[in-house]
C-alpha cells in the first residue's frame, strides 16, 4: 500500500516539475522575444522570478517540516496516553 502511495507521490512531483519547467520555458521566451524590453530589464525580471522561486521553495519546506513537527509531536502525545492508559488498566486488573 506504501508503494502505491509513494508511486502517486512520485508521479504528482513529476506531473507538477513538468508544469514549472514549461511554465519558466514560455516565460523566458517571452521575455526573449519581446523585443521593446531592454537587455537590463529582462535580467531584472529573470532575477525577481528566480528570487520569488527561491522564496516559495522555502515556504513550502517550512510549511511542511512544521507539519511533520506537529504530526511527530501529535504522535508522542498519543503514545504517551497510550502507556498511561495501559498502566491504569493494568493497575485496576490487579
Amino acid at each position: 500500500m506504501n508503494k502505491l502511495r509513494y508511486g502517486d507521490n512520485s508521479l504528482i512531483i513529476l506531473f507538477n516539475a513538468v508544469g514549472v519547467l514549461v511554465a519558466y520555458g514560455m516565460l523566458a521566451l517571452s521575455l526573449y522575444m519581446s523585443p521593446d524590453v531592454p537587455l537590463s530589464t529582462k535580467g531584472f525580471w529573470g532575477i525577481g522570478i528566480l528570487l520569488l522561486t527561491l522564496s516559495l521553495v522555502n515556504f513550502v519546506k517550512y510549511r511542511f517540516d512544521d507539519h511533520l513537527r506537529e504530526d511527530r509531536l501529535q504522535r508522542l502525545e498519543d503514545a504517551k496516553n497510550e502507556k498511561l492508559l495501559e498502566e491504569f488498566v493494568t493497575d485496576k486488573a490487579a
